[in-house]
This record gives structure tokens, C-alpha cells and sequence, in this order.
């Protein structure tokens, strides 16, 4: 069985920093991709960056690229978030999560574990 969990979220202000880190059990972690997605109330859950197996290839939305950078360690079993210049607009919950293949795919349906999700708060 696969668990996920999220930590690092919290209140930011506009600008500055922070980095998110999951981390996940189970055996098949360093041979699928790996994601991260966003969520705010009454939207539909957002494709933010997303890591290949090995760590080789990595994706982004457009609204995050020079932003966000994703990282992980096949060795530790843990994806890494860094998001630089936040702005009111990332408010949201932060969720990673486990594909189904070794590559990126930007539809949540390709994903079949998931954290239960870390807040972000953006303050002006």
C-alpha cells in the first residue's frame, strides 16, 4: 500500500518562499512519476509540475515555470516543491501525487495515490 504525505505548507507573504516535501512509502515509488497539483474551493484540481522516474524529465504548468521547481530523491522516497515568488494567486491546497506510468502526465485521472493535501496561504 502507498501513503503520501505532505509537509511544508503555510502562510507566506506575497513574494517570498516555500518549500513543500512528500513523502512516500511503498516499494514502487522510484519507478513511476510523481506530481504535484493545486486545488481551490469550486475549481478543478490543477497540474503544477510533474517529475519522470528517474528525476531526468520534469514538466510545468505555465503559470509556475521560473517559479516552481520540482526534485526528488529516489533514495529517500521523497518529492520536493520549491516555490519562489509566490503570489496571492497560489493560495490554494497543495497535493502530491503518484502516477500510474514512469512518465508525466498532466491529467489528475493518471494518478492513482494521493496526499491528503497541505495548505498554502499567499498574504498581501
Amino acid at each position: 500500500q502507498v501513503q503520501l504525505v505532505e509537509s511544508g505548507g503555510g502562510l507566506v507573504q506575497a513574494g517570498g518562499s516555500l518549500a513543500l516535501s512528500c513523502a512516500a512509502s511503498g516499494r514502487i515509488f522510484s519507478s513511476r512519476a510523481m506530481a504535484w497539483f493545486r486545488q481551490v474551493p469550486g475549481k478543478e484540481r490543477e497540474f503544477l509540475a510533474g517529475v519522470n522516474w528517474s528525476g531526468g524529465s520534469f514538466y510545468y504548468v505555465d503559470s509556475v515555470k521560473g517559479r516552481f521547481t520540482i526534485s526528488r530523491d529516489n533514495t529517500k522516497n521523497t518529492v520536493l516543491l520549491q516555490m519562489n515568488s509566490l503570489k496571492l494567486e497560489d493560495t490554494a491546497v497543495y497535493s502530491c501525487a503518484q502516477g500510474r506510468n514512469s512518465y508525466v502526465t498532466y491529467s489528475q485521472h493518471d494518478y492513482d495515490y494521493w496526499g491528503p493535501g497541505t495548505q498554502v496561504i499567499v498574504s498581501s
